[in-house]
């Protein structure tokens, strides 16, 4: 658990500290573009940011739920199997949040404000995406109880 906590808390501390655009005018783009892309980059973090508190959530709900697996070993067979599920499903929310800050990784300036606007509007998507699955996934979990 600990070493888990350590990773994703490296992740953030590392993941968070990409290279920032510049307000300096290297390819004869306006300000403006770096600014939007900045605003952009603001808004991807600030999802990041909303949902990541949550992982300790799916932690838990997993947590509680293998807990009662292992507080039963007379289990029905379909029971387990039912919980087994809902574990899956919360770790499959775990991990898309875990591979979306694996791969995260800003455009350095060098790769043009265009370049770096797609990809942050691409990330924004993903990044939506994992947001959305890990709320339904406690969600799902909370009203399961």
């Amino acid at each position: 658990m600990r070493a888990y906590i350590v990773a994703i808390a490296a992740l953030l501390i590392f993941g968070g500290c990409g290279k920032s655009t510049t307000d300096h005018d290297h390819d004869g783009s306006t300000a403006d573009s770096t600014d939007a892309n900045r605003i952009l980059y603001d808004q991807v973090m600030d999802i990041h940011d909303q949902v990541m508190p949550k992982m300790q959530d799916i932690y838990n709900l997993k947590k509680k739920l293998q807990d009662q697996i292992a507080a039963t070993p007379n289990m029905v067979v379909e029971e387990r199997q039912k919980l087994e599920r809902r574990i899956a499903a919360l770790d499959s929310a775990d991990k898309m949040m875990m591979e979306w800050m694996h791969k995260f990784s800003p455009l350095p300036d060098s790769a043009g404000r265009e370049a770096a606007r797609e990809y942050l509007e691409s990330e924004m998507e993903s990044i939506k995406k994992v947001r959305d699955a890990m709320l339904e996934a406690i969600q799902r979990e909370q009203g399961s109880n």
